[in-house]
């Protein structure tokens, strides 16, 4: 699945085909967890497992650990999107919550919620120190949460989540067991088309205990919250090699086309140039690995946008090739591609399309970071 030579190391030493065989599961339709009608293995609690199965085996990002993180979230997405959609944030959850240096209670299933909506906001006010804090997680640092928060996804089945909450001028991290009273989730608004068993609607939090993660500020400065959306873009390109999969079958089975044969080099194209985007992301968080020189520092929160916006473009070339080249049939036969469409469509609107190109140009204004 990987071709660019840009990739580190650690992304050499990931059996893609085995994490996409892993994503797909059992093929017995008639199991107790059979998919959602109309959608296509895997199905919702199969997800779950799959994130436990890969939180065990992957570490956590860090420099010099990318390449094998953004080469397994894109494994993932290979094989099925909306399970991409689940494994992506409890593995970066994991990942903070290492770097916090924060125990992960066994068992628990994570969600990261830092979203913001106009007129929704959460607020986050101390407790006694040494108070239950509600979660599992240490609870020294002991907040009480009461408002509303956007998009947060999988709450009324995650057992925790990691939740930014506004103190003042700042927000801050908490952790969060969303299996308390005054967790009010909200999966009845959530009407979309793609991940709809994906539920991300917003939750009510009202006299909710949780516990600070790092300091206020803390999780929105540090370098992995940009290496962590270069994470999902991964998530992105995989979903795209899973589409250009379903076109490359379609051509072979009609070598008479010659337009087929161009949709198709389109499509080579275009994720090659999103391939290039993330590998060499990824080399260079894996190779900043114990440097110290601050005058050779990356800007990280530009490269990630960049990244973002590279895989974007191509993601949406990839999708709208596919689906010009297809036509209606598989669209309307075939639930396995029609999820994939429409559960990658929603995904990359994570990406903010010209809001985010116009952020790359005011960080580019601001302080320079290209080099003509």
């Amino acid at each position: 699945m990987l071709d660019s030579l840009a990739w580190p190391d650690g992304a050499r030493h990931v059996d893609t085909a085995a994490i996409t065989a892993l994503v797909l599961g059992p093929a017995d339709p008639t199991a107790a967890d059979a998919p959602t009608a109309g959608r296509p293995v895997p199905p919702p609690p199969h997800r779950l497992t799959v994130a436990q199965t890969l939180a065990s085996t992957t570490p956590p990002l860090v420099a010099g650990t990318a390449g094998q993180v953004f080469a397994t979230l894109a494994a993932v997405a290979a094989g099925d999107v909306a399970t991409a959609r689940v494994v992506e944030p409890h593995l970066d959850a994991l990942t903070i919550l290492a770097q916090a240096g924060v125990e992960v209670p066994a068992g628990s299933t994570w969600g990261v919620y830092a979203a913001e909506a106009p007129g929704l906001r959460l607020e986050a006010r101390d407790v006694v120190a040494g108070s239950n804090a509600g979660t599992d997680t240490d609870a020294a640092d002991g907040v009480v949460l009461d408002g509303t928060k956007p998009w947060c996804s999988l709450a009324s089945t995650l057992s925790h989540a990691l939740v930014t909450a506004h103190v003042g001028e700042e927000r801050r991290l908490v952790a969060v067991s969303l299996r308390q009273t005054g967790v009010v989730p909200h999966d009845d608004v959530w009407v979309a088309r793609g991940l709809p068993d994906v539920p991300s609607g917003p939750v009510d939090f009202t006299a909710v205990r949780a516990s600070a993660v790092g300091e206020p500020g803390w999780y929105l400065r540090r370098p992995g919250f940009a290496w962590g959306g270069i994470g999902v873009a991964a998530c992105w390109w995989g979903g795209a090699v899973g589409l250009a999969r379903v076109l490359r079958a379609h051509a072979a089975a009609r070598p008479e086309s010659e337009l087929l044969r161009a949709a198709l080099g389109s499509v080579v194209a275009d994720l090659a140039d999103a391939e290039d985007a993330l590998a060499g992301a990824a080399r260079q968080v894996d190779d900043s690995a114990g440097t110290t020189d601050d005058s050779a520092a990356t800007d990280w929160p530009l490269l990630a946008q960049v990244v973002r916006s590279r895989v974007r473009r191509a993601v949406d070339a990839v999708r709208t090739q596919v689906v010009r080249s297809i036509g209606p049939g598989p669209l309307t036969s075939d639930p396995a591609v029609a999820a994939r469409v429409a559960d990658l469509e929603l995904y990359v609107l994570q990406d903010h399309g010209d809001r985010d190109l116009a952020r790359i140009g005011r960080m580019v204004l601001e302080r320079g970071g290209v080099a003509w």
